[in-house]
């Protein structure tokens, strides 16, 4: 059984097989938001408790969504002497990656706990199946995500309100293993930028755009105050799991939850890390133990990149986690400027990665040659181009030349003064 102990804090680790995959987490529906909110001391109280382990305790509801995830089993990546000739047309065609589905489906229902002195908390359960359907891959997922939830939620500085909190779970006779976190929101990044892009399409179409020069900035600014602070969230998130010794390494639009993706209620958006399924444990004495569960990909990684101590392959595991914000922040730079379709997760990287070889100057260059990237272009320049400066940082080909978290999180194009 999964869930073995009723302590909110116990961080001893599961002997669990090893697993080199490194996955891209996806939304296959579009959520509703929760309108759910609890005060700081409730969910201080809550978390204390111990976790809810027995299924009497809960009410499930509707299924709300489902996940899949990518393997990634040929990508070639940045390759500095690499010869790319690149066409336009090209932007939406895989040439140097090959992408398959994963095993593993997870799926996500509404429900409250039903007893106990916390009794109507919204939850969202996350279903993980059974070794029938899964295989012990399944299973593995489970039980790294919630050791990593109960051990960041053991800190001595509080709940992180950037984290998605875990109340409890529990295993079902068919082995599936059911995960529930606080209800504080149904929408994640990858929502957000679709509805942005699709809201963008639809006014361009039926010609409903605004005439006025100062509604249309005044909206520009509207979503680019949302986007900074969706990214700064999501940062601060990031920030303290290193501070606390995890790495995330799945992390992507999918995998921050959003309370409301209304851009005129930004003052009240709470970016909310979740996905920790394939999160890497790096304090020093893991790391001179070897390879675990879910890391052997990333060290051999580091390995190649020449960080073979254990300091040096601390160092490299965070700066790769730099590196997946750095897309993610590259996403949420173009697609929620632009109209649906012209840009997604997979050709951006392509774009900047193997066409422009992580060359933020070609890549503005080039992007400002085309009418449908301006308004992405334009959010990044806020600040005399301090977009593109942490856009480059994050994505430096040297691994230890890449920002920390908290460093981020202070740049100056994420204090919104740019606007």
């Amino acid at each position: 059984m999964l869930l073995t102990t009723a302590n909110c804090f116990s961080s001893s680790s599961l002997l669990l097989p090893s697993l080199s995959r490194k996955p891209i987490f996806l939304f296959s529906k579009r959520p509703r938001v929760s309108s759910w909110v609890s005060s700081r001391n409730r969910s201080s109280r809550l978390c204390r408790a111990s976790l809810i382990t027995s299924s009497d305790s809960f009410e499930v509801g509707r299924l709300i969504g489902s996940y899949g995830f990518m393997n990634v089993t040929s990508y070639s990546g940045f390759q500095a002497g690499a010869d790319f000739e690149y066409s336009s047309g090209d932007l939406g065609q895989l040439r140097v990656q090959d992408v398959g589905e994963g095993s593993v489906k997870i799926r996500l229902y509404e429900g409250r706990i039903a007893k106990g002195s916390f009794k109507g908390t919204p939850v969202i359960f996350k279903v993980y199946p059974g070794q029938r359907a899964g295989g012990i891959e399944a299973d593995m997922m489970a039980a790294n995500e919630l050791n990593a939830h109960a051990f960041l939620q053991n800190s001595s500085e509080g709940i992180c309100k950037n984290l998605l909190l875990l109340l409890g779970g529990f295993e079902t006779k068919t082995g599936e293993q059911w995960l529930a976190f606080r209800g504080d929101g149904k929408y994640s990044a990858a929502d957000f930028a679709k509805v942005a892009s699709e809201k963008i399409s639809r006014a361009r179409s039926l010609e409903e755009m605004s005439w006025n020069p100062f509604e249309q900035e005044q909206a520009f600014k509207r979503k680019a105050y949302f986007v900074i602070k969706l990214f700064q969230g999501a940062m601060t998130g990031l920030a303290y799991m290193h501070n606390y010794d995890r790495l995330h390494q799945s992390l992507g639009p999918a995998s921050v939850v959003l309370n409301t993706i209304v851009e005129r209620d930004a003052a009240y958006l709470v970016p909310r890390l979740r996905d920790l399924a394939f999160s890497v444990d790096i304090r020093f004495s893991y790391l001179e133990e070897g390879p675990k569960t879910f890391s052997e990909d990333l060290w051999r990684r580091a390995s190649s990149a020449g960080a073979f101590t254990p300091m040096e392959r601390r160092a490299f595991g965070i700066a790769d986690d730099i590196y997946e914000a750095g897309l993610l922040f590259a996403y949420l730079a173009f697609v929620p400027f632009c109209e649906a379709g012209i840009m997604d997760s997979l050709s951006l990287q392509r774009l900047l990665e193997s066409t422009f070889k992580l060359d933020l100057t070609a890549t503005r260059e080039y992007c400002l040659a085309d009418d449908r990237l301006l308004e992405a272009v334009k959010f990044l320049d806020l600040g005399d181009g301090a977009g593109w400066e942490l856009l480059q940082a994050m994505l430096n080909p040297d691994f230890r030349k890449r920002p920390i978290a908290e460093a981020v999180v202070n740049h100056r194009f994420m204090t919104a003064n740019v606007l």
